[in-house]
């Protein structure tokens, strides 16, 4: 059977609406159901998909899924989001610059973006419009500001990524730092420009910063001083070398109850069972899809699949690196937006990745590049996930979101490009 026929069902099995677990499993019989000789059969495709979901490193993610759910019902974002506001709530744009750094540590403790979006938005977007800012300029920011929670380690995608492509996880991890700085940077340049040329409510906002710098900087440290605490914990364990990023997120589960049950006092003992309900509901889709992906990637392989794309993209293409990665850049854009970001990466990663090998592009920064593009998709229609949770959130339609989140967008596509020119951004600090 054709590559390009097995593909055509893929997405005809989309767009009758069948499940992306169901369809990419459907597709990946097909060439053995249509020929008895191709070695993928169904006990092969079974084989892999248990051995696919059977990894340690792959225990990361529900675990950072729990973690992250009860920090978000703990109110750990608000502590983060009270503390930034405390230093940058009085500038030019400071309460929107605050958003995005807290966004920015959050991504550092959830590691998934539209939980960012969630833990995030429900706290500040109310507090941004009450101050005068426009709802969808606040929720726009809230939006595109949480797909730094899949580019700030830990990041749920780079695992997906490591998984599919047997990178180390734990050099991901690091590389994705600087990327997620520059884009923060640029992001923020741009809430500047917003506010400096729509104007602010220099006396509501005030009102804040001011209730806030009332009650002393020991107290405003020492209130979030837990919250900012999570991220070093989590990323300290595992950049020092006493934990695997499994074991971190183990940690980082203990650390988010302890926090959320005994010191704020935020959360409940009888609200458990609801939070470890709302883990798994969230984890059981992804799980499937992780099966099913795996196993799809070995038929990709057996039929030859990445070898033929990296040929056909040379003989027309070239050989020029950078028109290459341009390419790849443009198709994961486009994937972005109609393809949720963990089965694009366990789909594309075995077809992709031997290609960009193929030009000498480091592993570690073709991860980077391919995250930073599946996160545009995060705030891009018709999927847009994060476009979705911050319109549940805010009662502003999803096209108004995307609208004011344009001119974030093209930045998140200067800071793409730049990543990708220069790798040194990606890999300095794993060199």
């Amino acid at each position: 059977m054709a590559v390009g026929v097995v593909f055509i069902i893929f997405f005809l099995l989309l767009f009758l609406s069948v499940p992306i677990s169901s369809s990419i499993a459907i597709t990946s019989l097909l060439p053995s159901l249509a020929d008895s000789q191709f070695s993928a059969t169904g006990t092969y495709l079974v084989r892999e998909m248990l051995g696919g979901i059977n990894s340690f490193p792959l225990l990361a993610i529900p675990m950072f899924i729990l973690s992250g759910i009860i920090m978000a019902k703990g109110g750990i974002s608000k502590k983060l989001f009270d503390f930034f506001t405390y230093f940058v709530g009085g500038f030019t744009a400071g309460m929107p610059c605050a958003v995005i750094v807290t966004c920015l540590f959050y991504g550092a403790i959830s590691g998934s973006a539209p939980a960012t979006v969630a833990a995030v938005g429900s706290m500040t977007i109310p507090v941004l419009t009450n101050m005068g800012y426009n709802k969808a300029f606040s929720t726009a920011t809230v939006a595109v500001a949480g797909g730094l929670g899949v580019i700030i380690p830990p990041s749920i995608p780079f695992i997906l990524y490591c998984m599919s492509s047997g990178a180390s996880v734990s050099k991901l991890f690091i590389a994705g730092i600087l990327p997620g700085f520059l884009i923060a940077g640029l992001l923020m340049m741009y809430a500047f420009f917003y506010c400096k040329i729509k104007g602010e409510d220099k006396e509501k906002i005030n009102s804040v910063v001011n209730s806030l710098r009332e009650q002393g900087f020991k107290n405003v440290f020492l209130s979030s001083f837990w919250a900012l605490l999570a991220p070093v914990i989590i990323l300290g364990s595992i950049y020092s070398g006493l934990a695997s990023p499994t074991e971190a997120a183990t940690i980082s589960v203990i650390y988010a109850l302890i926090v959320s049950l005994f010191i704020y006092k935020t959360l409940k003992v009888n609200e458990i069972k609801g939070i470890l309900i709302d883990s798994i509901r969230t984890y059981a889709p992804l799980l499937f899809i992780l099966a099913a992906a795996v196993a799809f990637g070995r038929v990709l392989t057996l039929m030859r699949l990445p070898q033929t794309i990296g040929e056909i993209l040379i003989s027309s293409l070239g050989d020029d690196k950078f028109v290459i990665l341009l390419a790849i850049n443009i198709f994961l854009l486009f994937v972005g937006m109609v393809m949720d970001t963990s089965p694009a990466i366990l789909i594309l990663t075995p077809i992709l990745q031997p290609i960009s090998a193929s030009l000498g592009v480091d592993p570690i920064h073709f991860g980077i590049i391919m995250v930073v593009n599946l996160a545009i998709g995060f705030v891009t229609p018709p999927i847009g996930v994060n476009l979705f949770v911050a319109s549940s959130i805010s009662g502003v339609p999803m096209i108004e979101i995307a609208r004011k989140a344009v001119p974030y967008i093209l930045l998140f596509l200067v800071a793409l490009a730049i990543i990708t020119i220069f790798p040194q951004i990606s890999l300095a600090l794993i060199k």
